[in-house]
C-alpha cells in the first residue's frame, strides 16, 4: 500500500490487483490468474455533497476511507477476498454524519469476446424461464460467461444493473446507499466443474446451427422404406426446405427391422431391409441428395439380434457370471466395447456409410445410461473385469470417439439419449434429451407434449453451449387440436432447439403444415439461466436483439385441463417497470394494447399465446412479423425511421406471404407503401396497426419503405 499523500492506491489480495487512482475517481480490481478486468468511476455522496475517496490516516489494511467535505472519514471500504471472489465491504464509520448517503460505480468488465449476459441463479419463487438471442440484457441478469473458455463472472450486491456493450465487454452499474457488500465472484471450469465433467464447447465450424430435417419413425414406425421415405421427401422439397429443411434421415432400414424390439435387429453388418430398401442404402442417400437434402441415417452399434452373427463373434460380446449374454435394448447379444476386433469393425462400419454410401447426419441410438441399455452394462465393474482389454483406459469414451473418427470430421452426430455427465459431450454435436413423442404404434398425444415440455427445460441450460438440444419431432398432424399443435411447436422452436418434422406430409392441411414452416429455420437462441429447471413454468421469455431492435418473445403455457387467466409484470420479465409496452399475439393475430405494470391473458387449456413485447415509442413501431414464431427474430434484417419514413429489410421465401404489423402513435397514418417485392397495406385495429403484405416469387431479402403523415 502506497503512502497517504499519493494519488494511487494499490492491493494484491491473492490473485487480485486493486488499484484507486484518485484524479480520475478509478476503481480497477484486477484477477491476473483469470485475465479479468473490472474498471469504472466510483463515486459517492451524502446531502451534502461529494464524498472524497482516500487512503485512512492509520493506513489500515486493505481499506480505503470515504471523507466529508472537512476531511472528516464517515465510512471505511474494505476489500475481502476468497479465492476467485472480490468483495468491497461498505461500512459507516460515524453514522450520523453519514446518512442519507450514496455510492455509485460505473463499471466495464472486459471479459471474452464470445461472453453474453446471463443469470447465475433463480429468484425466490421464480415463474419464469430466460433465454436470449444476439446478446440480450435484462435487468434480472447478474452474470456473464464464455462458453468457449466455461467461464462465468458473477455480480453481487444491491442495486447491480449489468448491460452488454460490445463483444466481450459489458457495462456494470452500482448503485445503492453506503452501507453493504458487493463485488464479484470467477468461477473457472463452471459447466464441468459441475453438471458436464467432459465440457466441450460445441463444434460451430462443423456445425454452426441446430439440425433441422424430418424422420419416419413416429408416424411410419419401422415400416418407412424408401419409397416412403422418397415420396415425403418430395413434399418436404416442395413445402418446407425452402424455410430452412436441411437433412432427411432414414430410420429403421436393417434387413429384418420392420418390426421391433430394436434387440432383435441385425444391428452389426450392413445389409439392408431386401423389400423396404430394395436399391440399397448408397443410393437411395444419392437421391435424397439430389433433392436438395442431406441425407441421414439411424445406426445402433451395441449389438444385435442375430445368433448367427454373436455365434461367429462369440468373444466381442459380453456375458454375464454364468456365461449367458448380457441383453440390452440394442441387442440380445452386447458387444464389448474394449475389445480391438470390435472397435475396428464398428468404425469400418460407420466410416463406409459416411464415405462410401455418403450419409452426413449420424443419429447413434442407445446411449441412455440405464439397465435397459448398452452403456450402463460397460460401466458395471463386474463386466469391466471380463472385458477383453479392462485396463486401457474408459471403453464407452474410447468407442465414441471411435464413431467420430469413423464419419469424419464433417459429418454431425446425433447421441440419443445422451447425457450430459458423459464422455459423449467431446464428439457429438447434438443430443435427444428426452423419451421419444411417441409410444410405439400411438399416436402423439398431450401428455408427450407435456414430457417434451418437461424435458426442454430440465436440459435447457446446456443447449446451444455443449449441444444442441433435440426434443424429438414436432408432430403436429390431427391426433393433437390446433391448440396443442401450437403449443408443441412453440416448445420447439422458441428455445431455438432441433426442428425435426416427422408428419406424413401429404396429410397435413395447410394450417398445420404453415406451423412446421413457422419453426424454420431455427432461430440461435441460448439459454441466460444458467443452472438445471426442474419445474414445468408456465411463463417462457426470450429476449431477442439486434443491431436495429430489441424485443421480447414470451410464451404463456396452459399445461393444465381448464382455461386459465395467466400473467405477469414487466418487471418479472427483466423490463423496466415503468415504461409502457405494446404486446402483440402471434397464433390469434390479435393486439392486445398498450399495457403497463402487469399484463394478463386467458389461455385455453393445453394451449399457449405467443406475444411479441416492445417498448412503446413516440413513432410508428415494429410490432410483428408473421414469418416465424420468434415474430421477426430470423427474417426481420434491418430497420431504421428517419424523418417520417421507416425503411427495413427482410427475408422471404418465395411464394409466401410474409406479414409485418406496425404499430402506430395517435394522429399517424400510413401513406405509401414500397418494396422490391409485391407489396401492399392494410389497417388494422381501427388504424392503429399497419399491416404491411410482402410478396416474392423467389427466395430473398427484400426491401420495403413505409411513409407515414401525422
Amino acid at each position: 500500500m502506497t503512502s497517504a499523500a499519493a494519488a494511487l492506491f494499490t492491493l494484491i489480495l491473492g490473485p487480485w490487483f486493486i488499484s484507486w487512482n484518485a484524479d480520475q475517481s478509478l476503481l480497477t480490481l484486477e484477477n491476473k490468474d483469470q485475465n479479468v478486468v473490472f474498471s469504472g468511476q466510483f463515486h459517492c455522496e451524502n446531502d451534502k455533497g461529494p464524498l472524497s475517496v482516500i487512503i485512512p490516516f492509520d493506513n489500515t489494511p486493505n481499506q480505503l476511507a470515504l471523507a466529508d467535505q472537512k476531511g472528516v472519514i464517515l465510512a471505511c471500504i474494505s476489500f475481502q477476498q476468497n479465492g476467485n471472489e472480490l468483495s468491497f465491504l461498505i461500512h459507516p464509520r460515524i453514522t450520523k454524519l453519514l446518512y442519507p448517503a450514496r455510492f455509485r460505480f460505473d463499471g466495464i468488465l472486459d471479459f471474452r469476446s464470445d461472453g453474453f449476459a446471463c443469470r447465475y441463479q433463480p429468484r425466490t419463487n421464480e415463474s419464469v424461464v430466460f433465454m436470449g438471442s444476439g446478446k440480450s440484457d435484462s435487468k434480472l441478469n447478474d452474470s456473464v460467461f464464455s462458453p468457449e473458455n466455461d467461464l462465468l463472472v458473477r455480480f453481487f450486491g444491491s442495486g447491480l444493473d449489468l448491460r452488454t456493450l460490445d463483444q466481450g465487454k459489458f457495462q456494470v452499474h452500482f448503485e445503492d446507499r453506503i452501507c453493504g457488500s458487493y463485488g464479484l465472484r470467477i468461477f473457472p471450469n463452471y459447466y464441468k466443474s459441475r453438471w458436464v465433467p467432459y465440457y466441450t464447447p460445441i463444434n460451430r465450424k462443423r456445425c454452426p446451427s441446430p439440425p433441422t430435417g424430418w424422420m419416419s419413425w413416429n408416424v411410419y414406425f419401422d415400416q418407412a422404406g424408401a419409397r416412403e421415405n422418397l415420396e415425403e421427401a418430395r413434399l418436404g422439397k416442395k413445402y418446407l426446405q425452402p424455410f430452412g429443411l436441411e437433412f432427411w434421415s432414414i430410420e429403421s432400414w436393417q434387413e429384418n427391422s420392420d418390426k421391433i424390439p430394436v434387440a432383435d435387429f441385425h444391428n452389426l453388418d450392413l445389409k439392408p431391409h431386401p423389400k423396404q430398401f430394395p436399391d440399397g442404402m448408397k443410393k437411395l442417400a444419392d437421391e435424397i441428395r439430389a433433392l436438395g437434402f442431406r441425407p441421414g441415417i439411424w445406426y445402433v452399434p451395441w449389438g444385435t439380434g442375430s445368433k448367427e452373427f454373436y455365434l461367429a463373434h462369440k468373444d466381442w460380446f459380453l456375458h454375464e457370471a454364468d456365461g449367458s449374454p448380457v441383453k440390452s435394448w440394442a441387442g440380445n447379444y452386447t458387444l464389448d466395447p474394449s475389445h480391438p476386433e470390435v472397435r475396428k469393425h464398428t468404425k469400418e462400419k460407420l466410416r463406409t456409410a459416411s464415405r462410401e454410401w455418403g450419409y452426413e447426419f449420424f443419429k447413434i441410438d442407445g446411449m441412455a445410461y440405464n439397465p435397459r441399455h448398452a452403456p450402463y452394462h460397460f460401466e458395471r465393474p463386474d463386466q469391466r473385469s471380463r472385458m477383453k482389454c479392462p485396463k486401457a483406459g474408459n471403453p464407452y469414451e474410447n468407442f465414441v470417439r471411435d464413431f467420430r473418427e469413423a464419419i469424419g470430421e464433417d459429418r454431425i452426430f446425433l447421441t440419443c439419449r445422451g447425457t450430459i455427465t458423459g464422455p459423449e459431450v467431446q464428439f457429438a454435436d447434438a443430443s435427444r434429451i428426452g423419451a421419444d413423442i411417441v409410444k410405439p404404434g400411438m399416436p402423439v398425444g398431450w401428455d408427450n407434449l407435456v414430457d417434451q415440455g418437461f424435458e426442454t427445460l430440465r436440459r435447457l441450460f446446456t443447449h446451444n453451449i455443449i449441444y444442441y438440444n433435440d426434443p424429438d419431432t414436432l408432430l403436429v398432424n390431427k391426433s393433437l387440436s390446433l391448440e396443442e399443435a401450437r403449443l408443441t411447436t412453440t416448445v420447439v422452436s422458441l428455445p431455438g432447439q432441433m426442428m425435426f418434422s416427422g408428419d406424413r406430409l401429404g396429410e397435413l392441411p395447410h394450417e398445420r403444415m404453415a406451423l412446421l414452416q413457422k419453426a424454420l429455420p431455427v432461430c440461435d437462441v441460448y439459454p441466460m439461466d444458467l443452472y438445471p429447471i426442474e419445474t414445468l413454468h408456465s411463463i417462457w421469455d426470450l429476449k431477442i436483439r439486434r443491431s436495429f431492435l430489441d424485443w421480447d418473445v414470451a410464451a404463456l403455457f396452459n399445461w393444465t385441463e381448464k382455461e386459465k387467466k395467466i400473467g405477469f409484470s414487466f418487471e418479472d420479465l427483466g423490463l423496466d417497470p415503468n415504461r409502457k409496452y405494446a404486446v402483440y399475439e402471434y397464433w390469434t393475430d390479435h393486439f392486445c394494447g398498450t399495457v403497463q405494470k402487469r399484463f394478463s391473458i386467458d389461455v385455453p387449456a393445453h394451449a399457449v399465446r405467443l406475444l411479441a413485447v416492445h417498448p412503446i415509442q413516440n413513432r410508428p413501431q415494429f410490432l410483428s412479423s408473421s414469418r416465424h414464431t420468434t415474430q421477426g427474430g430470423v427474417d426481420l434484417t434491418d430497420l431504421v425511421f428517419t424523418g417520417k419514413t421507416l425503411k427495413g429489410k427482410v427475408k422471404l421465401v418465395g411464394g409466401n406471404t410474409t406479414i409485418l404489423r406496425f404499430l402506430l402513435p395517435s394522429g399517424w397514418i400510413c401513406e405509401k407503401a414500397d418494396s422490391d417485392v409485391s407489396v401492399n397495406f392494410h389497417p388494422e385495429e381501427n388504424g392503429q396497426i399497419i399491416a404491411l403484405h410482402l410478396t416474392s416469387k423467389k427466395t430473398q431479402e427484400a426491401s420495403f419503405e413505409i411513409k407515414f403523415n401525422d
